[in-house]
């Protein structure tokens, strides 16, 4: 089974290697790739628990483990395979998890954290990832990853009218930033959001006053697992598929147009591991970044780039420790500063979301699988955002056979 396994090609390299490797400019795209990851997704993932009425602690254990464990899977392969290869958490999964979290409890999501992990283990050692990834059409998984992304956008336009002394200037500045590549290139546009909406919550006194403020390391809440059918049919494909398809797709995108040759299946594994070992204190499942290694291979030699990422998983590390301190600073600041960002940093995803459904093939299909999850009505206990694929499927395959045909001709 695990002949499927890609090998590396080199020895690992020694700490001294890894040294010379390193420099200023890898620092910097380490570091904002890292910035990137612990301010819009960490919102979205503070909202999903918030409103999912998790507490601070369980909160914090979330965090922790979805930046520790993912930061030792970072460091250990990027210096396996001596490239960028940066493991995080699938957001467009953590927003699944939300909807889900409306009607099942989150001991029975854990459970379905598991049994994802498992299942992509067993894909990624048995080399069937490409056959997995194939099974639904990527328009119709689009179309139900933007059905699931839309609150987040409508929430953003929502918390400009509703807190414009805060959201707006971050709207600006994004919009700026997004605007003039040659800055943006200096200041990402969600980190520019980030520093003026924090500016402007301390300027106009919007933190909680009476919330203390202290350095605290990690003390991670262990999930018991509640085994729930109900959970794993709703949960356990569509989360497999966001992380194999839509994320794992965007990061091998990304470093194949950098030049570098990922292993799919030995990152398959990782991210079945990873999930496995997060699940324990309630993370949900891993996967190799897209935008994280989009920054850190923007630019410095190939050769050089996975000191970057190791960087990264450095900086992960001391996060992940410090996850009580941070989930803290966030939960004091102002609801519409959190909601913010969770929308800025969602709102590219949304828009390719949208392209990829509706540009060519498939489109009926995606646009059933878009209305049935923006629906949210849940059928026999399962979530909307499962019968939006099945819906979505059924109806292509019904009514959109020539695209079926077509795609199996390209």
């Amino acid at each position: 089974m695990f002949i499927q396994i890609e090998r590396p090609t080199e020895r690992p390299p020694g700490v001294g290697r890894i040294i010379s490797a390193f420099g200023f400019l890898y620092a910097s795209n380490g570091f904002i790739g890292w910035l990137f990851a612990v301010t819009g997704p960490v919102a979205i993932i503070l909202a999903v628990g918030s409103n999912a009425g998790l507490s601070e602690r369980e909160i914090a254990s979330w965090i922790f483990g979805v930046f520790f464990f993912n930061g030792l899977i970072t460091l250990l392969f990027s210096g396996l395979y001596r490239q960028p290869l940066v493991f995080f958490w699938t957001i467009p999964g953590t927003v699944l998890v939300g909807q889900s979290l409306t009607h099942l409890t989150f001991p029975e999501v854990v459970g379905a954290f598991y049994a994802t992990g498992l299942l992509m283990l067993v894909l990624g050692a048995s080399g069937w990832v490409k056959r997995a990834m194939q099974l639904v059409p990527m328009p119709i998984v689009m179309g139900m990853v933007a059905g699931v992304f839309l609150r987040f956008g409508l929430e953003l336009v929502r918390a400009v009218f509703a807190d414009t002394i805060i959201v707006g200037p971050m709207v600006a500045i994004w919009l700026i930033l997004s605007a003039i590549p040659r800055l943006g290139r200096r200041i990402p546009p969600i980190i520019g959001a980030l520093l003026v909406g924090a500016s402007t919550t301390v300027l106009f006194s919007r933190f909680d006053a009476a919330a203390t403020l202290q350095f605290e390391l990690i003390r991670p809440v262990i999930q018991a697992p509640v085994w729930s059918i109900a959970a794993m049919v709703e949960l356990v494909v569509p989360l497999a598929i966001t992380v194999l398809v839509v994320q794992n797709g965007q990061g091998f995108a990304v470093l194949r147009a950098a030049g570098h040759t990922p292993p799919i299946n030995a990152v398959t594994m990782a991210c079945g591991i990873g999930s496995v070992i997060s699940a324990v204190v309630g993370g949900v499942s891993s996967c190799l970044t897209g935008p994280t290694n989009a920054i850190v291979v923007s630019s410095g030699e190939q050769k050089r780039q996975y000191s970057a990422a190791m960087f990264v998983g450095c900086l992960a590390l001391a996060f992940g420790l410090l996850a009580p301190t941070f989930t803290r600073l966030l939960l004091v600041s102002p609801k519409s500063l959190v909601m913010a960002l969770a929308g800025l940093a969602m709102l590219r995803v949304l828009q390719t979301a949208f392209v990829t459904a509706f540009k060519e093939r498939f489109s009926l299909g995606a646009l059933v699988a878009f209305l049935v999850t923006v629906a949210d009505v849940p059928l026999l206990n399962v979530g909307a955002a499962f019968w939006g694929l099945v819906s979505g499927f059924a109806i292509s395959w019904l009514l959109e056979r020539s695209d079926f045909a077509a795609e199996a001709r390209s």
